[in-house]
């Protein structure tokens, strides 16, 4: 399906404040929802009036019938133990087993969001350390590796699925790398901080850990352990780049009854999970402070396609992009495309938006265990898009959250 868009050439996080906006940023002010549809591109995009009574229409129905409890069991009637939450890694295993590497798409935007990845590529860079942590099918890992001019640059991949390291080991980049090496082993990023690290690494011995779509995977009281483990492998002054979900994502408010599993966390039809984080989150997950106001930025964006195709109706299968999602998401240089497969009608698509008075999870409410700061903020952004099937007349919100959180020195 050809896409209206022109290439992405800047990142979607930056300073919507400023005078100047960056290269390639698509502006076509004065904007209008009623005139929406005139142009192929819109950026800036506030949110709709009745944003407020969409999303709360959309929990309440979510709170209304959550995860039985006997659903959550293992074994229900005869153990405690809660299958999604103490044996999560089979799930994924049994989605990379079902789906392998055809799936997830390569992250070939990655260079425009986080250019340090491609710094560390550079043929004079010299020694660099690049370590995935959720590495998948390693659809980041690979799309570095292919590109890498560096001869000393190392990348390492690690995912607690073993079913997708077979994946990462299978690939033909992997038994014959262009230049530099890869490595990939399993690894929890939640196991105790006492823990091994990955094979061939050791503390403070990585410069970049790349964090993609990883800590909405883990539960709530896992953060400590992952970002413990994050802060013991960075060198000094390493860097931490993540993107992840956003509070009110369409991918949240289109979860239908018996999803939610916890406050802002869901179980998807294939068993995995998601969170949907908050901006103070993260900046206290990571800082043990608010986020600060000079480091914000945000971003309201749009992209639209003329694709054809009626959104799926409501089935329990593992997750996929409808035809619709993969037409308008395929002018975005994202790949948050394993979401629920309970898509509502087109008349009833909720609307994500910012929303910044949110309750914190009370994980991050709780005393934390660890000792802040361990890392300083260098950016935190929401990148907020409305994306258009013009042909459809569909409009479809997404929020993501993007950082880059700095090792400090010392901590």
């Amino acid at each position: 399906m050809l896409s209206l868009n022109p290439p992405k050439s800047t990142s979607s996080v930056h300073d919507i404040g400023a005078d100047a906006p960056p290269f390639g940023s698509r502006l076509h002010p004065p904007f209008r929802y009623d005139d929406v549809w005139s142009k192929s591109a819109w950026d800036h995009v506030p949110p709709p009036d009745d944003q407020k009574d969409r999303i709360e229409a959309s929990l309440a129905r979510q709170h209304s019938v959550p995860v039985p409890d006997d659903e959550k069991r293992m074994y229900p009637g005869l153990c405690p133990w809660n299958k999604y939450n103490d044996t999560p890694a089979r799930f994924w295993n049994k989605f990379y087993a079902n789906n392998s590497a055809n799936f997830f798409k390569d992250r070939k935007w990655l260079h425009l969001e986080f250019p340090e990845l491609l710094r560390a590529a550079d043929p004079n860079a010299g020694p660099m350390v690049v370590l995935e942590v959720g590495c998948g099918a390693g659809n980041a890992v690979f799309p570095l590796l292919s590109t890498n001019k560096n001869p000393d640059l190392r990348l390492f991949a690690c995912d607690y699925s073993s079913q997708a390291i077979k994946v990462v080991q299978s690939n033909l980049l992997y038994t014959s790398p262009p230049i530099g090496s890869i490595s990939a082993s399993v690894w929890d990023l939640a196991s105790p901080p006492s823990s091994p690290l990955p094979d061939g690494l050791a503390e403070g011995s990585v410069d970049i850990v790349v964090l993609i779509f990883v800590l909405s995977a883990l539960h709530p009281n896992e953060w400590d352990n992952a970002l413990s483990n994050a802060h013991r492998i960075l060198k000094p002054g390493g860097q931490v780049l993540f993107r992840d979900y956003g509070r009110y994502d369409l991918t949240q408010l289109r979860f239908k009854e018996r999803r939610l599993l916890e406050e802002n966390l869901y179980i998807r039809g294939d068993g995995t999970r998601v969170y949907f984080f908050e901006l103070d989150e993260l900046a206290i997950l990571f800082t043990g402070s608010s986020a600060p106001p000079s480091r914000v930025r945000n971003v309201e964006s749009t992209s639209v396609s003329s694709g054809d195709a009626t959104p799926r109706g409501e089935d329990d299968l593992p997750d996929a992009p409808t035809a619709a999602e993969v037409s308008m998401i395929s002018s975005v240089h994202t790949d948050t495309v394993h979401e629920d497969a309970t898509l509502e009608s087109p008349s009833t698509i909720s609307h994500a938006a910012p929303s910044p008075a949110q309750p914190l999870e009370p994980s991050i409410r709780r005393t934390t265990t660890l000792a802040h700061p361990l890392f300083s903020v260098e950016q935190l952004g929401v990148d907020r898009r409305l994306l258009v099937n013009r042909k459809r007349q569909l409009k479809m919100y997404r929020v993501w959250m993007q950082a880059k959180f700095r090792k400090v020195p010392g901590s």
